[in-house]
């Protein structure tokens, strides 16, 4: 079982990457870290709270709150993808709830890396808030995890902000220079990819008939809204961003990867730069093998 910790901003496709990650038989999902981004760091610790709950899974990861603002500029949200509450809007209030583990995100993060080294998998799926500060702590130890795969950047193709930018890179680039720099096991997962995983609505309703109910109609209520705004695009369905991040680091396969240096502009351009290589970047995807498997571990009951 490969332990993971995921760092996470929850967030539509966040949830569908923890289910994804929480009902897989191949991985152990030791903690959950949060960090502001999607929404505000609150409703991303409720947010996974209630993944987690729906999962229900034997044994159930730590949830640790983190960074609630980037390292040197005002938080900007993704609202109108995500709803104001990250889910989509549509769930019912939820009864005041024990708060989650003590201690920061980058605390957890350090002490996760020194205890596992490299057995350890982190996945990075929001802001790199909580790694920059990590770092801070203590490099070495995140030097020596087994690997960082991190969903974000726009490499060859137009990012989803700016012309230049994608959103996890641009809330918070100055994070993302201080990871990108810091000569750790970085595997980025950039849109040049994910924007090529389409989960079309029809696919995910037949897939759910056969999954348990709690988790059918969680699923379902929060990705309507998701489907709703794609559409409104053009996009004939939900890009699977985040959980393509989950299912490289269970299966790299999945993916092409190539080594290269890149480097984080100051409004979250992720550049192609001269010197040695300093990650490696997915440049290719099997969509057509990804989607039925997401789908096909999604829909189980959770294993972990």
């Amino acid at each position: 079982m490969r332990p993971l910790l995921i760092d996470t901003d929850p967030g539509i496709d966040d949830a569908l990457a923890l289910l994804l990650a929480l009902a897989s038989p191949d991985c152990s999902v030791e903690a959950i870290t949060t960090v502001a981004g999607n929404v505000e760091v609150p409703l991303c610790t409720r947010n996974a709270k209630r993944v987690v709950a729906v999962a229900a899974p034997l044994r159930s990861p730590c949830i640790v709150e983190g960074a609630a603002t980037p390292l040197a500029r005002p938080l900007r949200t993704a609202v109108h993808y995500h709803g104001a509450d990250g889910l989509g809007g549509a769930l019912p209030p939820e009864a005041p709830s024990p708060p989650p583990a003590p201690g920061s995100a980058a605390r957890t993060l350090v002490q996760m890396a020194r205890r596992m080294g490299q057995m350890l998998t982190v996945v990075a799926i929001g802001p790199l808030t909580n790694l920059a500060l990590a770092l801070e702590l203590d490099a070495p130890a995140l030097a020596g995890i087994g690997r960082l795969v991190v969903m974000g950047g726009a490499v060859e193709v137009p990012g989803n902000v700016t012309p230049t930018a994608e959103f996890n890179m641009y809330v918070d680039p100055e994070a993302a220079d201080r990871v990108v720099a810091a000569d750790l096991p970085l595997e980025l997962i950039p849109l040049d990819v994910t924007q090529r995983v389409i989960l079309r609505q029809p696919a995910l309703e037949a897939a759910l008939r056969s999954a348990p109910s709690g988790l059918a109609d969680f699923v379902s209520t929060v990705t309507r809204f998701a489907f709703r705004v794609e559409a409104v695009s053009g996009t004939p369905g939900i890009t699977l961003h985040d959980p393509l991040a989950v299912g490289v680091a269970l299966d790299p396969s999945f993916v092409t990867f190539e080594r290269v240096r890149l480097e984080i502009g100051a409004g979250g351009e992720t550049r192609r730069c001269p010197g040695p290589p300093n990650c490696r970047v997915a440049v290719a995807v099997e969509a057509e093998r990804f989607v039925p498997w997401f789908l096909e571990r999604l829909c189980r009951a959770s294993s972990s």
